[in-house]
């Protein structure tokens, strides 16, 4: 099924509760360009490759063109993402549901930016929407088991491959240019640290983008009574807009978690940057390109951590490592449980 974007606005003014949907799920986007997309520029600005505001304009435009090339590559990330969870076959409580679950997305995104924790803006989606099937369902009936089964795959890969490639390629890179004069070598990787940015800006916007548009369209298709679709197209429209919403959030609070992740985890020189920004996306590109939705978040840190274990151990901060790690094991029952609840409120109050 396909949507003009005239179509969608004529919906959106008869509809309320898609107006409301859209907007929680733009509000969802936008934070995962505040505390998620900084990730992918967090290496080149924190060893000053390129300026912030810079950064934040090149990952705005490659975030949106990784969502176009990709989606048309290869559209399967949102279409695990449409289909992880059933809210059953009344469309208006699985509409209240959903919108009940991007709340519960955006007060976790939001909490864990307060404390400049790069928290996981997939697993948090991935977890409100998970707790606020099994609220409507009453069981796990809505969980739909051979689609999240790739979550768990994705974890794994996001996390023991990123880190691999991490180390590996740093060790490997460090081999290469052994014997290379210091002053050229820096600003050769300088440049190239650039081309990694726009390497993971671009492999953010082909997961983390397609996650989302896949929700989005749930949202639309669920207030059409549309419960049972498999097939879908994701509009031209749908892409920019994601992008767009996306680029404002980076710009406006992106700067915690770049420090964060740049700067307090590893300190870093231009050709560990390039490691990590070069081996996180090669990564999501073989995640992208196999249907299996990864965290940016959790590829992009364990390949830095992988970097700097690469140099020594103690060169990685694992008290920063540690709350990273927090977050990251208490999205799934944190998060979960918070769409759980606002599930149970938003039918008792509507």
């Amino acid at each position: 099924m396909s949507l003009s974007f005239v179509q969608f606005l004529s919906d959106v003014a008869d509809n309320p509760a898609l107006l409301i949907s859209v907007l929680l799920t733009l509000a969802v986007i936008f934070v995962n360009g505040w505390t998620d997309a900084p990730n992918a520029i967090a290496t080149c600005v924190s060893t000053r490759a390129i300026k912030p505001k810079p950064a934040i304009i090149m990952a705005s435009i490659f975030n949106f063109l990784g969502v176009f090339i990709m989606t048309l590559i290869n559209k399967t990330v949102a279409e695990t993402v449409f289909k992880m969870v059933d809210f059953g076959g009344d469309s208006r409580n699985a509409l209240i549901a959903l919108c009940a679950a991007l709340f519960a997305i955006v007060v976790w995104a939001t909490a864990a930016w307060y404390f400049g924790i790069p928290t996981s803006e997939s697993h948090a989606l991935i977890a409100g929407l998970s707790g606020a099937a099994i609220a409507l369902q009453g069981g796990l009936d809505g969980i739909n088991g051979s689609e999240w089964i790739k979550v768990i795959y994705g974890l794994a890969l996001s996390t023991l491959l990123g880190f691999g490639s991490g180390w590996l390629v740093s060790k490997l890179i460090t081999f290469i240019f052994r014997r290379s004069d210091r002053q050229r070598t820096t600003k050769f990787f300088r440049a190239a640290q650039i081309g990694g940015g726009a390497a993971m800006a671009f492999m953010h916007g082909a997961q983390d983008g397609q996650k989302f548009m896949g929700v989005f369209l749930l949202g639309i298709f669920l207030t059409k009574g549309q419960t049972g679709l498999s097939e879908f197209d994701i509009p031209v429209w749908l892409m920019l807009l994601c992008s767009v919403i996306m680029g404002i959030g980076t710009s406006v609070g992106g700067y915690r978690i770049i420090k964060a992740v740049g700067m307090d985890m590893v300190r870093l020189q231009t050709h560990q940057g390039f490691s990590a920004d070069l081996a996180a996306a090669g990564c999501l590109l073989v995640s992208s390109l196999t249907g299996i939705p990864v965290s940016t978040t959790h590829t992009k840190t364990t390949a830095i951590m992988g970097v700097g274990a690469a140099k020594r151990l103690n060169s990685v901060n694992w008290g920063v490592v540690k709350d990273m790690v927090l977050t990251w094991v208490l999205t799934f029952p944190g998060c979960g449980l918070i769409g759980f609840l606002m599930v149970k409120l938003f039918i008792w109050l509507f």
